[in-house]
């Protein structure tokens, strides 16, 4: 081990000294409901870590969810673990922190930074909590700089800027997973941190390996929480995400987060919120799931040191993008992109339904021929929607509207500028001169 090295491990084994607490707060476990462990002490706060002592002589960690009177709240954090009553429950000081560095680059680690991937130990001499409050409206920069994500339909017609939120909102099988493995890869940020959030085993593989590929990996950190974790751990894992990203941008770079997904995460507090007594609310959402949405968006921005632009997505059940954590995410975003499932159905892919998706800040990060051309070519499209019927049931008869006759002769080359093979990365310069050339035709 070369010098270097072993001043890096030093410096991360001091670190976890410094974070340990010499005092034993201990109690004991006075009821089991379902996935809440409810004990008589130990003095915690609400998202510290306590492990009981199983009937099998085993460890299980848990995360305080709250309290109910005088009792703790808890839920286990670990599967297969025999709790019963009259167990020790022992506080941990690892309060809720995580480890971060450069080391992270390139790897796989689940929600409590531990590698998963393999490739030996992470050497990480700093730690930071993960929950720590959005910085302020004053410590923001405006943004006015925009991101290059290599999709022409983005890129053109739905411009985003460095430290932008963005929410993807869309049904299952309309290329979500595709989308943003192409973001990964392609966008003009310098690091990536994504965080797949209540996915299927069998895909997480398959979207490290297939979709983002090695290229996008080596810029990458990926976070991930499968759907049969436990619902604390899979709440973990998205501000495990956010905290990295954090770490990133203060080292001065251009982050891109994306978080797949936002539905999951807020299912997951749902089944928090639901088991420590919340009321449920909409869809049987508890209003804890609405207050952490901002929580997790606000921490991305546009700071003096460095970007976080986030790509969250949102699950509509039955593509109903008035979906209670649609509605609320919707609104606090700067922007969203619609996936359209009509739209796959007819292979144009990526599926995005530019009529019904907006940036909220393309007119502050695009020059003003670019957002003429934007908008020439969305009223087009929008001439043509309204016009469709009639034109399918061979209703119109050409020449008697112009506005429609130059929808009808442009609609060909819109398609094609629409539609584009993932795999390649479109410039940011070429989309805007391709834009351009377009709407010269209108």
């Amino acid at each position: 081990m070369s010098g270097n090295n072993i001043q890096e491990f030093l410096r991360s084994k001091a670190a976890q000294v410094r974070g340990l607490n010499p005092i034993r707060a201990q109690g004991v476990v006075t009821e089991v409901v379902g996935s809440l462990v409810e004990s008589e002490g130990p003095l915690v706060s609400v998202g510290d870590l306590c492990e009981v002592e199983t009937a099998d002589g085993g460890r299980t960690r848990t995360q305080v969810v709250g309290f109910r009177g005088n009792r703790v709240m808890s839920m286990p954090l670990d599967e297969g673990g025999q709790l019963q009553l009259g167990s020790p429950i022992v506080a941990r000081d690892a309060k809720a922190r995580a480890p971060v560095g450069a080391s992270l680059l390139g790897r796989i680690v689940d929600a409590f930074g531990a590698p998963i991937d393999g490739a030996g130990p992470l050497r990480c001499s700093e730690f930071r909590h993960l929950y720590q409050a959005a910085p302020g409206p004053m410590e923001r920069e405006p943004i006015s700089e925009p991101l290059a994500t290599g999709v022409r339909v983005i890129d053109g017609l739905l411009t985003c800027g460095k430290g932008q939120r963005v929410g993807i909102f869309g049904g299952s099988g309309v290329g979500k997973s595709t989308l943003l493995g192409a973001l990964a890869k392609n966008s003009s940020a310098q690091v990536n941190v994504i965080g797949l959030i209540g996915e299927r085993n069998r895909e997480v593989r398959s979207f490290i390996e297939e979709t983002l590929g090695p290229e996008g990996l080596a810029k990458s950190v990926v976070v991930v929480a499968t759907s049969d974790r436990p619902a604390p751990v899979r709440v973990r894992a998205t501000f495990l995400a956010t905290t990295i990203a954090e770490y990133f941008r203060d080292q001065g770079s251009d982050v891109l987060l994306i978080m797949d997904s936002v539905t999951r995460f807020a299912m997951a507090q749902r089944e928090i919120g639901l088991a420590s007594g919340e009321p449920p609310s909409q869809k049987g959402y508890t209003p804890s799931c609405f207050q952490l949405l901002p929580k997790i968006f606000e921490r991305a921005g546009n700071f003096s040191i460095g970007t976080i632009t986030g790509f969250y997505t949102v699950l509509v059940e039955g593509d109903d993008m008035n979906d209670p954590i649609a509605d609320a995410s919707r609104a606090i975003l700067d922007g969203h992109i619609v996936l359209s499932r009509e739209l796959a159905s007819a292979n144009h892919y990526p599926a995005i339904d530019a009529l019904e998706s907006v940036s909220r800040l393309a007119t502050s990060v695009a020059l003003p021929e670019h957002r003429d051309s934007a908008g020439r070519l969305r009223d087009s499209m929008a001439t043509y929607r309204r016009a469709e019927d009639l034109i399918n049931l061979g209703a119109y008869t050409g020449g008697s509207n112009p506005g429609i006759d130059s929808a009808i002769r442009s609609r060909e080359d819109i398609l094609h500028f629409l539609k584009q093979d993932l795999s390649t990365q479109e410039p940011l310069e070429e989309t805007i001169g391709q834009l351009q050339a377009l709407a010269r035709k209108l």
